[in-house]
């Protein structure tokens, strides 16, 4: 039996989908060899509901596949089930199957740990068997799977916690992944052990609001499950137990995503003193506006949000910052545009994450009056885009020259005789060097630019 997955949304929807292809994995199922489907028994869409784009994305591939499988159906070769999950399952579930009946299975955030279920009916209707599976139970908690590594990379993705309990006006996230679970520090350790001992060398924890990260201490508990533990430390027990194992080869440690309300100054002082921590934060802000701050509940103010990313830049030399900026919310001004465009000159960011708003049924965002025209949204989005770019040139011409470490990721897609790499400031590199040396540590030199990467040249450690 062969899968296809195809992914969309966040990082942590594709670490969710690397736990669910080694259940595949497990099973004895193979990755479909094509590209395009063509050869899969299962098809997998796990898809974002974050914005409306993202959605009408993941219909245009549940359409695609239901014409496949039709197609197949009167051809009378093998037959394709079709599997949506991830937030846009959890979000609409009996209404995708209603409006796209070659949907067999809808699978939301909280059934995922009975995805063996779904195997089972599938590969009891592939010797002609009836394709079908009445419901699967919801569990009341969220249930955190082993991620899967595949061979041959060196950056991988760990979930630490997951849900927000934020309830950003704008955001679906607390209403189709649930409130604040943290998962349990042993098993995050064990995972990070796993991890290092196939090859991994650079990891990213991975939550909602990774810094709200909260573990109450199990009754009895031995070991780290036995205390109350909140990010900073989570961080402190993450780098105390990567050196006592002494392996070496994991060294560079990120964390997505930051909420600017959480992120303690604890936490800035482990950035500071652990090298183990990249010099890299992405701290999303939303906008510069107070008014419009307090109108997407974001529970801080612009002010709070400079004096944290001076605090920041004071403790921790050479830090870049990367951000998402929302533009078009509901009664955004000029003036509130303005103030947006400000705090991104103030900042400097290396690079963000920039859309215009669109309404999500559910949230409190979309009854809001003051709509902005559609025109309008995306005349204010190119204004933010225009302005990031030149933030970015300017940046990364200042940077020319720098003496860098960076993790080599693979070969160069365009040049054969160069290998891609990534500096802790989550800036990519391409230099030229042997493919042997892919894995490793290298320090190069910052010598020019190809658009938003570096050439570099190595240079003796």
């Amino acid at each position: 039996m062969t899968y296809f997955i195809e992914t969309y949304g966040c990082q942590m929807n594709k670490a969710e989908s690397s736990a669910l292809e080694l259940i595949f994995r497990e099973r004895g199922w193979l990755p479909a060899v094509s590209s395009d489907a063509a050869d899969a028994d299962l098809v997998l869409i796990n898809t974002c509901s974050v914005r409306a784009t993202a959605e009408n994305r993941a219909w245009g591939r549940i359409d695609l596949y239901a014409a496949a499988k039709r197609d197949r159906a009167a051809e009378g070769v093998r037959r394709l089930a079709i599997v949506v999950t991830g937030c846009m399952a959890e979000r609409m579930k009996r209404e995708i199957k209603v409006r796209q009946p070659a949907v067999d299975f809808v699978v939301g955030t909280f059934q995922k740990q009975a995805f063996g279920l779904v195997l089972d009916a599938v590969e009891q209707s592939a010797g002609g068997g009836r394709l079908a599976l009445d419901d699967i139970d919801e569990s009341p908690a969220f249930v955190f799977a082993r991620s899967y590594y595949e061979p041959g990379s060196f950056r991988s993705f760990v979930p630490i916690m997951h849900g927000c309990d934020n309830f950003c006006s704008y955001c679906i996230v607390p209403h189709i992944r649930g409130r604040e679970v943290s998962r349990r520090p042993s098993a995050i350790l064990s995972e990070l052990a796993s991890l290092e001992e196939t090859g991994v060398r650079e990891i990213t924890l991975l939550g909602q609001n990774v810094n709200s990260y909260r573990w109450k201490a199990e009754a009895g508990a031995q070991g780290p499950d036995g205390a109350d533990l909140g990010f900073p430390g989570l961080l402190r027990l993450i780098a105390s137990s990567i050196r006592e194992r002494g392996i070496g080869g994991l060294r560079w440690v990120r964390f997505l995503t930051s909420h600017p309300k959480d992120l303690s100054d604890e936490v800035i002082r482990v950035l500071a003193e652990d090298p183990l921590y990249c010099k890299h934060v992405h701290l999303c802000v939303q906008s510069g506006s107070d008014a419009v701050l307090k109108a997407m509940n974001r529970r801080y103010t612009r002010g709070d949000y400079l004096s944290l990313v001076g605090r920041m830049r004071s403790a921790i030399p050479g830090l870049s910052l990367s951000t998402d900026i929302l533009v078009g919310f509901p009664g955004e001004t000029e003036e509130d545009l303005g103030l947006t465009l400000d705090l991104m000159r103030s900042v400097g960011y290396s690079y963000s994450y920039m859309y215009h708003y669109n309404p999500r049924e559910g949230t409190p965002a979309a009854s809001m009056p003051g709509r902005i025209a559609e025109q309008v949204k995306r005349e204010r989005l190119t204004r933010v885009i225009e302005l990031q770019k030149g933030l970015t040139a300017d940046l990364m011409r200042s940077r020319l020259g720098s003496i860098e470490e960076v993790l080599v990721e693979g070969p160069s897609r365009r040049k054969k005789t160069e290998l891609l790499a990534r500096t802790q400031r989550d800036e990519m590199v391409v230099f030229p060097a042997a493919a042997s040396r892919v894995g490793s540590f290298v320090t190069v030199r910052l010598a020019s630019l190809s658009g938003n990467t570096f050439k570099a040249e190595e240079v003796a450690g």
